[in-house]
């Protein structure tokens, strides 16, 4: 029985990865495939940023042994079902592909509806079909903590105040993921991810369009000031608390959970800019604008529950993860084709 499958540090074989294309999902299959396990990765490779750049994560990926793609919308059942019905040797789930971006769910709500609950709806569906699920680990937000105030932010805290839809639809996700674990026995793992930030990042995150406007020479606009704070938390910290996870699901009796994966250090977002100004060796032109009514004061990560199950302990600062970010970011930019 799936809900039987303990807690003793096993591993999957062959893992369904979800938003391979994306950020956060190309550093774990890059991750899972050194490990010698094989991934099955999903991705519609929507224009919400630039395609290029998910293009460029996916022929990486395709360069490595045990990668297997298929150009597939999560909320498409019928193609889902055809993938699982291809690869019916998949005993885990990853679940990171997502309508991303608290902004533009004002813009596109109907986006943030299609991918991140009937998307989500339709990859519990497809893992409840599975013979061998042993665990489903999926992506939520710090974004459900919405107007709390007391930090850090810990997994006991209300969530019922989100500021966002985009944050309501993350919510949505742990609810519809706490149903289909007591009625259908489905190991699973939320993980409510802190500013995810890192090499082959996404452009739409304040430090990567900081990065471009800074080496462009054209002004940023830092909300209050760069008073803002936020949990800054490198990509290889995520990483390594995705896999631990991963390999240790929930007891039977237990059924499912909720995590945070962050830094556990609050961070101005003036010490960001400051930090790319250094590592880019160029000077940032600022400019003040209020606070959206979207974005929240401040974010902190209580991550004792997930040291304790895995062992998650980041050990990168901002200001290592930001020089290795720009080291990367020049490079990219250098290319002729961005």
């Amino acid at each position: 029985m799936a809900g039987g499958w303990r807690s003793s540090g096993c591993r999957a074989v062959t893992v369904l990865l979800t938003g391979a294309a994306g950020f956060i999902g190309f550093h774990t299959a890059l991750a899972l495939l050194a490990r010698g396990e094989r991934v099955v990765g999903l991705d519609c490779i929507n224009d919400y940023y630039d395609v290029r750049l998910k293009e460029a994560r996916l022929a990486l990926l395709g360069e490595q042994k045990g990668f297997t793609f298929h150009r597939v919308d999560i909320a498409d059942r019928a193609a889902v079902s055809a993938v699982m019905a291809a690869h019916p040797e998949v005993t885990a789930v990853v679940h990171l592909a997502a309508q991303a971006g608290v902004r533009f769910s004002m813009i596109d709500p109907y986006a943030y509806v299609a991918s991140n609950v009937m998307g989500h709806v339709v990859m519990l569906e497809a893992a409840r079909g599975l013979r061998g699920i042993q665990h489903f680990v999926y992506a939520s937000s710090s974004s459900v903590y919405g107007a709390n105030s007391k930090m850090p932010f810990a997994e006991t805290d209300r969530v019922d105040t989100p500021l966002s839809l985009y944050a309501a639809t993350k919510r949505a996700d742990e609810l519809m993921s706490y149903a289909y674990a007591h009625l259908y026995g489905i190991p699973q793992t939320g993980l409510r991810f802190f500013t995810v930030y890192g090499a082959w990042g996404r452009p739409d995150m304040a430090y990567f369009s900081f990065a471009d406007s800074i080496m462009a020479g054209r002004p940023i606009t830092l909300y209050d000031g760069g008073a803002l704070r936020r949990d800054f938390t490198y990509i290889d910290d995520i990483v390594g608390g995705v896999l631990g996870c991963l390999d240790r699901p929930p007891l039977s009796e237990e059924g499912q959970r909720v995590l945070n994966i962050g830094n556990n250090l609050s961070e101005s977002v003036s010490t960001l800019v400051d930090l790319l100004e250094q590592s880019l060796g160029r000077k940032a032109i600022r400019v003040s604008a209020p606070r959206p009514a979207a974005d929240v004061l401040e974010t902190c990560a209580d991550v004792d529950a997930i040291g304790a199950l895995a062992g998650f302990s980041p050990s990168t600062p901002l200001s290592v993860g930001i020089p290795r970010f720009s080291s990367w970011f020049k490079g990219w930019r250098g290319k002729t084709f961005i």
